[in-house]
This record gives C-alpha cells, structure tokens and sequence, in this order.
C-alpha cells in the first residue's frame, strides 16, 4: 500500500487530538470570561454599595420586576421608597445609578461630564454627531455659533409663522370633528411643530401638514424612539452586529435613512434658494439669521469648520429635538386640560388674548396659561431621562460617592447614572401631592430648589431651543382653547411611556367641542 494512501487515514487519526486541544482552549477561554465577568460584578458591588437597592437577582438584575409590572409607577414607587438615588441593575454586570434628587442633579450637570456613550451611541447613525452628542471644545464652538439663531427679538416674529401652522391643525380638527368629535392629537401635533420648525427655522416655505412626504419623516422619528428605548433594554441588542440582523435592527437603518434623505433635501432646497440672484445678499442683510442659514453661512465663509457630515447631524438634532419635544409638551398641556375639567380651561381662557389683539405682544402677558404649561411639563417632562458618564469622582451632598468611569478600561465598569427628569418631577420630597396638578407652584415669587424642575435639562448643555419651545407652548395652547373644548377619551386612557421623548403607548386620545368664533384672532396673528 503507498505512502499517500495511509495519509488521509493519518490525517483522520490526528482530529480527536486536535478537538481535544480546541476544547481545552474553549474552557480555558470561558473559565477567563467567567472569571472577568465575576470581578466587573465584584467592582460595581463596591462602587455602588453606598447607594440603596431593590433585591435583585444576581443573573438578570431588576429586569423580572419590569416585565411584571409597567415602567413609570415602578420607578414613582422607587423614587418614594429612595428619595434621592437608587442601583438599577440590567444584568449581573450591568447596572446604573438612577438620580433624581435636585442636589443631585445640580452636582452632576454643574459638571462638564459628557454624555453617556454607552446610551448615547445608539443615537449616533440616527442623528450623527451634532450639538447633542459633541464634547469638549468642539461642543462648545458649535453652541456658540448656533446661540444667535435663538435670541428673543428674533423669536417674537416667529410667533405669526406658529400661528399660522397651528391654524393649519385647528381646520383640520374642524373637519374631523364633523366626523367624530373623538381624536387622536399627537400626530397631529408633532406635523404642526413640524411644520413651525421648516418655516422658522429652516426658511421652509409651503406647510409640511399639508405634505405626504414629510409623514413618513414624522413616523421614522416615532419609530426609531422606540426601536432605541427597547435596544437599549435588551442584552443580546447591545452587541451591533446581532442587532443588525435582527428585524428591528433593519428597521433601523432603513428608518436612519428615511430621515437622511428628508434632511438631505431640506438643505439642498435651502441651498437652491441661497443661490437665486439677490437672495443670498438679501440674507446677508438680515439683523438676524436663522438655524439652516447661520450653518449655511457658516459653510460658505470657512469650508473646513462644518463638513457635510457635521452641517447634516446639526440639522438632525435640532429637527429631531425641538419639534418632537415641543409636540410632547404641548399634547401633555393638551391632556391636563382635558383632565383638569372645564373649570381650570375656563380660567386658562379667560386669561388669554382677546378682542383680536396679536398674540406676539402678549406672550408676556399670560401669566397663568405659563403657570399651567409648566405644571403639565412638570408632570409629563418632554424628557424624561438623560444620561452623563463621570470622568471625575463624585460625592454627594449625603457623602455618597461615584468612583470615575473613564479610569477603566471596560465600559460596562463605566458609571454614568441617569438623571431621571420624571422622577425628579414626581419626587414627593421635592414636590408634596406629586400628582396633583397645582399650577400655584410656578406662581411669581414662590421659591424651590433651582434643579427642582428641570424641564430643558440644566447647565451648560441646557436646551438651546427652550424660549423658541416655550412661545410655541404659549401660542398652540391659547389657539387650541379659544377654538376647542377638550375633555378626555374615557375608553383611551393616555399610559405615558419613556422611550427618548415622553410619549403614551396608546396615543394622547381627546374629545373636542368646536367653540363659537374667538373674536377674530386669526385674522390678527
């Protein structure tokens, strides 16, 4: 018999002994991983051993709790049971401390801690890396070229243009109503601070309401809140590459690049009328420029400061984040009218414009419609949660301490607590009665704590957009109840829901009254 027949036969003979060699390195391999796993629990029990915790089970952590019972009265029910802090574990190696004390919340954002990657990241195809997510001295060039798009002298001549896109709604709620007076309003208000950003913002002309095309943007937006919220809370989604292939995860680039393209054509359009005879001295001339044009300008007259990358993510945090949270905030003040009952929306009404004066010089004078605005964000932050990841130690007021999270190599190690808005809102040592709507706590001259309602977030990286946010609040709030009674839907009771902008799982459902004629306001806008 030759030599290269008895070869296979000797090739065959030598794979136990190579399976054995793989199966010895696969267990020494896992024993390592069990081992590194078993430390990185051991660590964070010591990091975090001064901050009070639920039982949890020492696999998968709290999730058990979460999946019996719904999100927010669990937390509201931490939050009375822990005033200040608790350990919120995910996992056997993954856990967070979640705050929601002003003290708190006044130590970590007076910090220039950045956000937290490890939440923050999954943000990051949707919205690139813009105001929101920059860091450092790059943050803070871009806050500072983007801070004259808000001054107030400029935003009162906005409220015409808000004005104009909350009519569009209301003679839409006028159609529908005919029809069934029961509706579902957040859609309709997130196409109207849709609507208000492209004409304020973005020099858009035409009203996106009335716009197909911009539906799909608008549904993208809602759907990748929550394809994020739910990666975030599952374990096997952390890892990028099995996300991906995973339905959602497919979804989510499809749904990242719906909203490129939409972005992408906003600046193109802007582009194109920038470059018609005479428009772009005519804009140059303005005491004033807006959001896109500033960006633009920005462009135009320093190429390598803003590539196309970077004039791109800014407009995508600032679409994304002024006009879902507005619309958040405006439908929250929506739904605590109509709980309130008619008496509380008679006195709001009897304190807005009347007699046809324009609402432009009387923003300032609605005292008591700001008061119930504010109390509504109170209950219903547009925010609910945000995150920091500690590049310094931290002790607390109480003498609880954070080690750093940047001192480690691994990011599961990383401490980065979430500073939960809701929480803090609804913290009964912070506010007596939590859930009692009282707009006599934002009446003039009465003292709280200054992070005790945190609405824009604080600090330094505080909402840039939150005067532009809160004349919008102002103006779609006195349109909507001089032409509508609102009372609630009893069979669609609103459950609110924290994905990345406070939404209810089953829509914010109002039945509306149609109003007698207010005086001709609208002529007067």
């Amino acid at each position: 018999m030759s030599v290269s027949a008895l070869s296979p036969s000797r090739a065959l003979g030598g794979v136990p002994g190579f399976l054995q060699v793989v199966s010895l390195l696969s267990l020494v391999l896992l024993l390592l991983k069990a081992a590194q796993l078993y430390l990185r629990r051991q660590w964070l029990l010591k990091a975090l051993h001064h901050f009070p915790s639920p039982p949890s089970h020492w696999f998968y952590g709290h999730k058990r709790e979460f999946q019996q019972e719904s999100e927010l009265p669990l937390l509201l029910k931490r939050v009375e049971k822990y005033p200040r802090a608790c350990v919120h574990w995910l996992w056997g190696t993954r856990a967070f401390v979640l705050v929601y004390d002003p003290d708190y919340m006044k130590m970590v954002l007076g910090r220039s801690d950045p956000k937290a990657h490890i939440a923050y990241r999954y943000l990051k195809p949707w919205i690139g890396t813009g105001l929101l997510l920059l860091e450092g001295q790059t943050w803070f060039q871009h806050r500072q070229m983007l801070t004259p798009a808000f001054p107030y002298d400029i935003l009162k001549p906005c409220v015409g243009l808000m004005a104009d896109s909350v009519q569009v709604m209301l003679d839409k709620w006028e159609e529908l109503v005919i029809q069934d007076s029961h509706l579902e309003i957040f859609g309709h208000v997130s196409s109207m601070t849709l609507d208000t950003i492209m004409m304020c913002a973005f020099s858009h002309q035409g009203s996106v309401q009335t716009d197909r095309n911009f539906q799909s943007y608008i549904q993208a937006i809602r759907d990748l809140g929550h394809l994020i919220f739910s990666q975030l809370k599952n374990a096997f989604h952390q890892n990028d590459l099995i996300y991906r292939l995973t339905p959602e995860g497919r979804w989510d680039h499809q749904a990242c690049q719906l909203t490129h393209q939409h972005i992408d054509a906003v600046i193109k359009e802007r582009k194109a009328c920038l470059k018609k005879e005479g428009e772009l001295e005519k804009v140059r001339s303005r005491r004033h420029l807006d959001f896109l044009d500033i960006l633009l300008f920005a462009r135009m007259e320093n190429g390598s400061s803003l590539s196309d990358k970077d004039l791109r993510a800014e407009v995508d945090t600032f679409m994304f984040k002024d006009h879902d949270t507005t619309a958040s905030g405006i439908s929250s003040m929506k739904r605590s009218c109509a709980s309130w009952g008619m008496r509380e929306s008679l006195v709001v009404q009897s304190c807005l414009p009347s007699g046809g004066l324009p609402f432009r010089d009387h923003l300032d004078q609605m005292p008591y419609t700001t008061m119930c605005i504010k109390e509504a964000m109170r209950l219903y932050p547009p925010v609910p949660v945000i995150g920091r990841e500690l590049r310094k130690p931290i002790t607390f007021p109480d003498g609880r301490s954070l080690p750093a999270g940047s001192s480690l190599s691994s990011l599961p190690h990383r401490n980065h607590p979430p500073l939960s808005f809701y929480g803090l809102h609804h913290n009964p040592k912070v506010w007596p009665n939590p859930e009692v709507f009282d707009p006599s706590w934002f009446t003039s001259g009465s003292t709280r704590h200054s992070h005790a309602f945190l609405p824009f977030s604080g600090g330094s990286r505080n909402c840039i957009g939150k005067q532009f946010a809160m004349n919008e609040l102002k103006v779609a709030v006195a349109l909507i109840l001089l032409h509508f009674e609102l009372s609630p839907d009893p069979f669609k009771v609103p459950v609110p829901t924290p994905v990345m902008v406070q939404r209810s799982k089953n829509g914010i459902h109002l039945q509306l009254r149609k109003l007698s004629d207010p005086g001709g306001n609208k002529d007067k806008l």
